[in-house]
């Protein structure tokens, strides 16, 4: 596993998004994605599963020290009250007294972000959240809460593969030393019928997903959390580290058409980035 270094705090580029592991089968799913390398782990209020992903890094015996663990907050709850009392609720359910990164995880027009904001500060000083960040964040409301009121955002998590554009986002994430989480990063598994990406996998002896996959963490700032369920997809999904892609190859991924977009809008209609 490799790292790129945000700020100072180092993240394991390949991490595993866990959407949907619930139960006996997702827990030991997670347990297994750590015992053969895995290091960062994303999960939320909203999948249900925090207690699965607790006791999957429980039975792991992975020190808790060595695991980059991200939830998220639905923004139903982003009061500040409710913030808090959510914050409180994940940190029990998955047994750890911290996270390494909390995230607002849809914006709501609402909730004054100020007030939200100022939960997720009384969480970070406290220790309970090392970093604060969001996700699906318009470029607009982004620089609202890095620049107008300072918040110290660490991270805005979006939709990113290699069929949808998001180079507004990835700038700034630069110019600002924001790290760049690429959920659905495999586009739910539509690169493996893309022809160029298909075509690469066989130059390389590798998988769509996995030209995929290395073309995203080449890029700066960016890291992916695949989903995964079987042992030879979570496999699959961190042997990403003996190649590097030919400057024409990883600019011919950048020239597909870049227009398609997976997440249901109706999450966050007025917010689309």
């Amino acid at each position: 596993m490799q790292f790129k270094t945000i700020q100072g705090v180092e993240v394991p580029e390949i991490g595993l998004g866990t959407h949907r592991l619930i139960g006996r089968e997702g827990e030991n799913t997670i347990k297994l994605a750590l015992n053969l390398g895995y290091r960062h782990i994303d999960t939320a209020q909203s999948y249900k599963n925090e207690r699965e992903v607790g006791e999957a890094i429980k039975r792991s015996h992975v020190d808790r020290e060595e695991i980059f663990l991200t939830s998220k907050i639905w923004h139903t709850h982003l009061e500040k009250e409710d913030v808090l009392k959510v914050a409180e609720n994940s940190l029990r359910e998955l047994d750890t007294p911290y996270l390494d990164l909390l995230l607002i995880h849809w914006p709501n027009p609402d909730v004054d972000i100020e007030k939200t904001m100022e939960a997720f500060l009384s969480l970070r000083d406290q220790g309970k959240a090392l970093n604060i960040g969001v996700a699906n964040f318009p470029l607009k409301l982004l620089k609202e809460l890095n620049e107008e009121l300072a918040a110290p955002i660490f991270c805005n998590q979006v939709e990113y593969h290699p069929f949808l554009s998001q180079l507004d986002l990835l700038d700034y994430a630069a110019e600002q030393d924001l790290l760049f989480t690429a959920y659905s990063p495999l586009a739910q598994a539509k690169v493996n019928e893309d022809p160029l990406l298909k075509e690469l996998g066989e130059k390389y002896g590798k998988s769509p997903f996995q030209i995929a996959l290395r073309w995203l963490i080449e890029q700066e700032q960016v890291v992916a959390i695949p989903k995964a369920s079987s042992e030879e997809h979570l496999r699959e999904n961190i042997d990403v580290y003996d190649f590097v892609l030919e400057d024409d190859d990883f600019y011919a991924i950048d020239d597909i058409d870049k227009s398609i977009r997976l997440v249901d809008p109706d999450f966050a209609p007025e917010w689309d980035n």
